[in-house]
């Protein structure tokens, strides 16, 4: 029984290989399009706050059409979305009269794709028959970060061998990844998330639960915190710190990725043997630290240690909100782990337009941005010692 969805855990491990490709190959481009096309930082900032700000508004109309539609059908629109968002994006900027325009538009396309994914992949790995969730879920995440490792390494390579000027080829190679695998997920058994004769939470229900609105909160900080420096480390390396595009990105975004998946493919392993309310708390702890470290330390290459270990710190904050929310509330159904991607991607738009706006109001202190971004990981802390103390509480009680 549970081998026959083999097949479909690892098409959402595709899945978010996928989503890795959304969110992280455009930002490599960053200095490119300021360079190529004249855009400024102020300009750059708002594509990265539109494709997460797409991406929360897919999240929540997700709720009123998925269980509609079914997760199968979801699931192919979503990777429809991704390849077309990406192959438009090599032909819109010339298109176009903006070159800035055409980029948004092809953005806009491609979140829509990503906005589906975050809402679709967690339930439809939560759904399959597993002995231990939390495993899987730390274990599926991780296959966004060997995704964002792999369009590093593979652009870097890509943009040192054929040049940057080349990277419309590249962007039309990664959309052969969502077209394959919007096939494989029009094959796979799809599980039903909510046993038979019982029904989701709505989502009035769910404001009604006090522990829900906490692990909101969190999810929102837990997507801020990664992205605030995830999104603006190349960037970070090669402009704040004077080293090379090559350098930035393999120091910058693919080091932090590596990290952050190294923790949770660690948890998704051992997961069983660990409190995941410790881990959470300590990697909070370890988060704000690096914050720190990156903002207030002079020196280069503690700054850029200090970026990599951030990674290694938000690794769990993201699977880990899910798993706790997936334990607590079992009837979330749907509408819980939509409305739970939605307040990831408020995060994920809000983290790294907070550090874009303030670095630009610093006069482009890329420092200044991400000290002021150290407020997520504190907050996500807040939230584990709250949710923690619930749990306490329901047992007492």
């Amino acid at each position: 029984m549970r081998n026959q969805y083999n097949k479909t855990i690892i098409a959402c491990f595709v899945g978010y290989i996928v989503q890795a490709i959304v969110n992280n190959f455009v930002p490599l481009l960053f200095l490119n399009f300021q360079r190529t096309y004249g855009i400024p930082l102020s300009q750059i900032t708002l594509l990265v706050t539109l494709n997460f700000g797409v991406q929360l508004v897919v999240d929540l109309a997700s709720v009123g059409f998925v269980d509609r539609i079914g997760y199968r059908a979801s699931m192919v629109l979503a990777h429809i979305f991704a390849a077309a968002g990406l192959i438009l994006l090599t032909i819109l900027p010339e298109f176009l009269p903006s070159p800035f325009v055409g980029i948004l538009c092809a953005v806009i396309i491609y979140a829509i794709g990503g906005g589906l994914l975050e809402v679709l992949v967690s339930p439809v790995v939560e759904a399959c028959p597993s002995e231990n969730k939390e495993k899987a879920m730390s274990m599926l995440h991780s296959f966004y970060c060997w995704g964002h490792v792999a369009v590093v390494a593979i652009s870097t390579t890509f943009f040192q061998v054929f040049g940057i000027a080349n990277w419309k080829v590249l962007a039309v190679i990664w959309a052969f990844i969502p077209i394959c695998n919007m096939i494989a997920f029009a094959r796979v058994p799809i599980a039903s998330l909510i046993e038979e004769g019982e029904r989701g939470f709505r989502i009035k229900e769910l404001f009604g639960i006090k522990i829900f609105w906490v692990l909101l909160v969190m999810m929102i900080c837990a997507g801020a915190s990664e992205q605030a420096v995830s999104q603006w480390a190349s960037t970070f390396a090669e402009k704040g710190l004077g080293i090379s595009k090559a350098t930035g990105d393999l120091a910058g975004p693919m080091a932090f990725a590596i990290l952050m998946g190294t923790a949770r493919a660690f948890y998704g392993k051992y997961g069983d043997r660990i409190n995941l309310d410790q881990f959470m708390a300590y990697s909070s702890i370890l988060c704000i630290s690096s914050y720190l470290c990156i903002s207030l330390v002079p020196s280069p290459q503690i700054s850029l240690i200090a970026c990599s270990i951030c990674g290694l710190s938000v690794g769990i904050m993201w699977p880990g909100t899910f798993s706790k929310a997936a334990a607590t509330l079992s009837r979330g159904g749907t509408a819980m782990f939509a409305l739970l991607a939605l307040g990831g991607d408020v995060g994920c738009t809000g983290g790294p337009t907070l550090v874009g706006l303030v670095s630009s109001i610093q006069g482009d202190n890329l420092k200044s941005g991400i000290l002021a971004g150290v407020i997520f990981p504190i907050l996500l802390l807040a939230g584990i010692i709250i949710c923690k103390k619930k749990s306490k509480e329901n047992i007492t009680m």
